[in-house]
């Protein structure tokens, strides 16, 4: 059985430690509009956009420079039929070595093209990830939301 689960990786120069670092800075590269604690094993955070998407996250396991997971225990979507689709969905970040840089892998697991989402959050995750996490662990500088469309996908649900 094929997992059709959201995937993109990215490699950068600098070492897992800098990049396990920055995965957990959600305010850095995600949203500043975070409440909650993001950076250990079991903490619970909320992340909200405006009106269109809220959701419940927890940290369900970290492995040091290793491995990230996050478990959604609530979503609200007002833009799909089923405002929940996330609700239950893991993202796993796996960080390792390769070549002299550090691959950074994330995946959405859960998150599939049947999902009426699927295209705006594919969307939204090219632009935080491959963008704006990739620019905090390279440069120390991220670009999260603060509480403006970032993405062409957020720009288009906001038009």
């Amino acid at each position: 059985m094929t997992d059709h689960s959201y995937t993109t990786r990215f490699t950068v120069d600098q070492t897992p430690a800098q990049a396990f670092a920055a995965i957990n800075n959600v305010r850095g590269w995600w949203s500043e509009n975070i409440a909650g604690g993001t950076a250990k094993t079991g903490d619970k955070f909320l992340y909200r956009f405006q009106d269109l998407h809220r959701c419940q996250i927890e940290v369900s396991e970290q492995i040091a420079d290793s491995r990230v997971v996050w478990r959604v225990l609530d979503n609200y979507f007002s833009f799909t039929e089923d405002t929940s689709e996330w609700t239950g969905t893991e993202m796993i970040f796996e960080i390792a070595r390769k070549d002299g840089k550090t691959e950074v892998s994330f995946t959405h697991h859960g998150l599939v093209p049947s999902y009426e989402c699927y295209e705006a959050c594919s969307d939204g995750w090219r632009t935080y990830i491959n963008g704006s996490l990739r620019d905090l662990i390279a440069t120390g500088r991220g670009e999260p939301n603060v509480g403006e469309a970032i993405s062409a996908s957020e720009q288009a649900l906001l038009g």
